[in-house]
């Protein structure tokens, strides 16, 4: 079976940072659909914390009305929640009473209305929702990714909250199930996702996070204002006060080799706190498509053996792309096929992208 997992479309978002919308980023995903013998939309489909969903929705029908439309016919799609779409499956967790363990499946339109439309767009019949992941074979595990957070150093929006609840429900046990997670995670989403449907007519959601933003003000191409400089220069001392105040450990090193790191290790904790043995597992949510040639893959096998693999994203984010092509690890259009044996193979479709025609 060819599968291919795809992740962090983030359609629908207020920021159009989206490239599915445009029909030359469109196009080269269908083709790669058409030879798909399943689907795995691998977290963060849609973008359901800029504002409210019907907005995100609307803006994401067509895109995902054409993956539809690609998949021959009999193929399975397997929606998978992640952190910026986590109301595709919250209804349902929210009332589940039975353990999750690693993979537990349900009916979109069981799981939640939301996933229920996008079942619909493609294809109700063959789509079902799966959290906090599945397996593809025997030995290869995919998961968005979400639960490293709280184990990171990057001072983002996720990161904080993770630590403030972290603090207030006594923290994860060494050895995990997926319920430690939702119990410090879920309350996060829900607020965010509550703030989103409130935001004002062309105003983002008060949890929306500006990530790509943040790092073009702190890091970028070197070209900064004297208010950024400022920034710049007081940055560590804010991240010094955050880790005093018990939300840490937390680190001011935002260089693409420390991002990349701190993805791989806290999703390396996951692994072994999960008790997950696999011998490749999948994940997106970091944005951050590898192993790429040139890196050392060394950093891609965790302390237990397993060998890790990200899928990348879909979005074109000035902040991490500023002055880069496609050689970059952030360059959109990136998915990962697996096969029925041997390791996922990481695909880039979108290496002639030129994003200034959006």
């Amino acid at each position: 079976m060819r599968t291919l997992v795809i992740s962090d479309l983030h359609l629908g978002g207020r920021t159009g940072v989206d490239v599915l919308r445009r029909e030359d980023a469109l196009a080269p995903l269908l083709a790669e659909v058409a030879r798909a013998e399943r689907l795995v939309l691998l977290g963060d489909t849609v973008e359901l914390r800029h504002g409210p969903a019907r907005d995100a929705l609307a803006a994401a029908r067509p895109a995902l009305e054409a993956i539809g439309d690609a998949l021959a016919p009999g193929v399975e799609a397997v929606l998978v929640p992640g952190n910026h779409d986590h109301p595709l499956g919250a209804p349902w967790l929210d009332h589940l009473r039975r353990p999750l363990g690693l993979e537990r499946r349900v009916r979109p339109a069981t799981a939640s209305p939301l996933a229920g439309r996008l079942a619909t767009w493609l294809g109700r019949s063959r789509t079902t929702l799966a959290y906090p992941g599945l397996w593809l074979r025997d030995g290869v595990y995919a998961t968005h990714g979400h639960y490293l957070d709280p184990h990171g150093t990057v001072p983002t929006f996720e990161r904080l909250g993770a630590g403030a609840m972290l603090r207030l429900a006594g923290g994860l046990p060494d050895a995990c199930v997926a319920e430690d997670y939702e119990r410090i995670l879920a309350p996060l989403y829900a607020w965010t996702h509550s703030a989103a449907q409130r935001a004002r007519d062309g105003a983002m959601g008060a949890g929306a996070g500006h990530a790509g933003r943040a790092y073009d003000l702190l890091e970028g191409d070197g070209h900064k204002p004297v208010r950024a400089r400022v920034l710049l220069a007081a940055f560590p001392l804010g991240v010094r006060g955050l880790n005093l105040l018990g939300l840490g450990p937390l680190s001011s090193d935002l260089s693409g080799d420390a991002l990349r790191r701190n993805g791989l290790q806290a999703m390396s904790e996951v692994v072994r706190r999960l008790g997950l043995e696999a011998e490749h597992v999948i994940f997106g949510h970091t944005h951050r498509a590898g192993p790429l040639p040139e890196d050392d893959v060394t950093e891609w096998r965790t302390p237990t053996g397993s060998w890790l693999h990200n899928s990348g994203n879909w979005v074109h984010e000035g902040g991490f792309l500023a002055g880069a092509g496609p050689e970059s690890p952030y360059w959109p259009g990136a998915a990962l096929v697996v096969g029925d044996s041997g390791p996922p193979e990481l695909i880039r479709l979108l290496e002639d992208f030129t994003p200034d025609r959006a």
